[in-house]
């Protein structure tokens, strides 16, 4: 039945929690794990799936998103399938931006009305998550549910963060509180013995929702609400068969800076909980790159992308994005460098240093630690960041601090012997 489903993928506001990375480009379009870009994560979860028409819906900071889509999912002339970038626009029915999840829908709904479908798929474009949507989809017309949401179970501690879900024993939603305090005992569900085991006993909404088709356009025509998890799903409880689908695999939610480092320098575990190497992998841009060159450098737990040239000291719990140079004796811990957009000449090279000059990437004898370096950055010399102790959080040219977490900032250039 996955080809009777349209996916919709949100592209989120303006992102305010992630800068300086989302500066100068949408949430989607933020570069994870040195290669991909968060929106790839969806996509990709979508077309394991066999749905294979799909929408992204953005409107802050789009270029860079556009560029990736366009230049990323291409496929055959004769198939239907496709991505397509939905941005906001003005319309004689509608002034222009997108006021909340339920709105950017509402106002792309006419897009939609030429293609030939039964269900509309709605995810998130900033998570980190491995799902097989065909699951929930059969679920969801085995029960004859009008509404699905993908919920998680979370502990007590994580309950104030989320929108809870309360089910019955065939696991219709009865009732939902968004993000309660206090006195929520009384709202635990049905789990499996393993997340009982865990303390995971409340169902947390994924912000992924499948609908019936003409269920969705009369709650979207008939109202003005703006949002999916404050207004609409809430009210829809009472009138509407609306199930859970549970989920208990690895999923996180990349709203913040600490979340966003967390998650990269997860993947750098043993066997981390978002398995990159699984035979359900990730899309993303075919690049044309060498293989990277590393030369004298001891590297631990350490994802290294494609066409670097590295001659550092030593590298630990960090991730290495497309095209960084690292220059010799640096040392990198704990870190994300995301890498760069393209190739300095050698002529540019020599030029540079002739002035005293940064080259784009890491020089020499440098010490980062607990960093996010954004693309195409010029770091000098005995350049020091986070060596020292804790620094306090703000926002400065060409960084910003967040709890603790260094942003060196997307085309900084930080002089030689700086101390940051």
């Amino acid at each position: 039945m996955t080809s009777k489903v349209i996916s919709i993928v949100l592209g989120g506001g303006q992102g305010s929690r992630l800068a300086p990375l989302t500066l100068t480009r949408s949430k989607p379009a933020v570069p994870i794990a040195g290669k991909y870009r968060l929106v790839d994560i969806p996509i990709s979860n979508c077309l394991h799936s066999d749905i294979s028409r799909i929408f992204v819906l953005t409107q802050f900071n789009s270029a860079s998103l556009n560029k990736h889509i366009k230049n990323t999912y291409h496929f055959s002339t004769f198939s239907t399938a496709f991505v397509d970038i939905l941005a906001a626009e003005q319309t004689p029915t509608s002034g222009g931006w997108f006021q909340g999840t339920a709105d950017a829908v509402r106002q792309s709904l006419h897009h939609l009305a030429t293609h030939d479908f039964e269900y509309v798929l709605i995810l998130s474009g900033d998570q980190l998550y491995q799902m097989d949507f065909a699951e929930m989809i059969n679920q969801h017309i085995e029960k004859g549910a009008e509404i699905s949401i993908a919920t998680i179970p979370v502990n007590a501690q994580d309950v104030p963060g989320f929108g809870i879900l309360k089910t019955d024993a065939n696991s219709m939603i009865t009732s939902f509180i968004e993000k309660p305090k206090t006195n929520f005992e009384s709202w635990a569900s049905e789990v499996s013995d393993e997340m009982k085991e865990q303390g995971r006993v409340y169902l947390a909404s994924m912000g992924i929702y499948l609908f019936n088709r003409k269920l969705l356009y009369d709650l979207l025509e008939g109202n003005d609400y703006p949002d999916f998890g404050k207004e609409i799903i809430p009210q829809s409880i009472e009138g509407h068969k609306v199930m859970s689908y549970q989920y208990e695999g690895y999923w996180t939610d990349i709203g913040t800076i600490p979340s966003f480092f967390e998650a990269n320098l997860g993947l750098t575990d043993d066997i981390p909980k978002f398995n990159l190497f699984d035979k359900n992998h990730i899309y993303t841009r075919a690049r044309m790159l060498p293989p990277t060159k590393i030369s004298g450098t001891h590297m631990e737990r350490s994802l290294i992308a494609d066409g670097c040239i590295i001659n550092a000291a030593h590298i630990i719990h960090s991730i290495i994005g497309i095209r960084t140079r690292i220059g010799v004796a640096s040392e990198i811990e704990s870190s994300y460098v995301m890498g760069s957009d393209n190739y300095q000449t050698l002529e540019e090279i020599a030029i540079a240093k002739e002035n005293n000059e940064p080259i784009m990437g890491i020089g020499d004898r440098c010490r980062i630690k607990n960093a996010i370096i954004d693309k195409n950055t010029y770091i000098g010399d005995d350049v020091c960041i986070n060596c020292g102790d804790p620094l306090p959080d703000g926002d400065y040219p060409t960084h910003t601090v967040t709890d603790g977490i260094v942003i060196v900032k997307k085309r900084a250039v930080i002089p030689a012997g700086t101390v940051i």
